[in-house]
């Protein structure tokens, strides 16, 4: 039995509640969404709080991707692998109205933690880059800086639209289980 299959036993006296996120996913989750939302609404881009901010976030990344090759059931990457044949047929149950419950992350949730880990991971690299006397002043590289964080904006909000979808849609409130660590679901249906 796991550390989190242990917790999981212990808390989960409710039946169909389920011991999902660890507490270092849940503090990566929240951190993140604060440290991108101050960069995104309320940093000057010039400052060096921005950049102090943006190693934040890069270094909530790394850990994170170390976390999913080392952490609890749920956090590692073998439990998500990319599959776009598996998020195609999770679209196809959106349209067809089968409900089928994923306990860690979805097949579409998994692509857009993927993407998001990459591109932030790209916006960090290209930041730094931009700070070096090699990259000092390369306008392609700003470019392609803000092209990224685009790109991370409009991830953010399809993230933030799928998972309220998706928690109506499945009857399980998505939000409070990365608040809480358990997912509440209804005992009928299949996990």
């Amino acid at each position: 039995m796991t550390l989190q299959d242990h917790i999981g036993a212990q808390h989960a006296a409710t039946p169909g509640r389920h011991y999902v996120w660890d507490p270092l996913v849940r503090l990566f989750h929240w951190s993140l969404v604060g440290a991108f939302a101050f960069e995104a609404v309320l940093s000057d881009p010039e400052s060096k709080l921005h950049q102090n901010v943006g190693f934040v976030v890069l270094g909530l990344v790394l850990a994170r991707v170390l976390w999913g090759l080392i952490g609890t059931r749920h956090a590692r990457f073998s439990d998500f692998p990319p599959s776009p044949a598996a998020a195609i047929g999770q679209l196809e149950d959106m349209a067809r109205g089968r409900r089928r419950i994923h306990l860690g992350h979805s097949p579409l949730g998994a692509l857009m933690i993927y993407n998001l880990l990459a591109t932030l991971i790209a916006i960090g690299v290209t930041g730094y880059a931009m700070t070096t006397l090699t990259f000092w002043g390369a306008e392609w590289l700003e470019e392609l800086h803000e092209g990224l964080v685009g790109w991370a904006e409009i991830s953010v909000v399809a993230h933030i639209a799928a998972v309220f979808v998706e928690s109506r849609r499945l009857r399980i409130n998505l939000p409070r289980a990365m608040v809480t660590g358990y997912k509440q679901i209804d005992p009928q249906d299949r996990v």
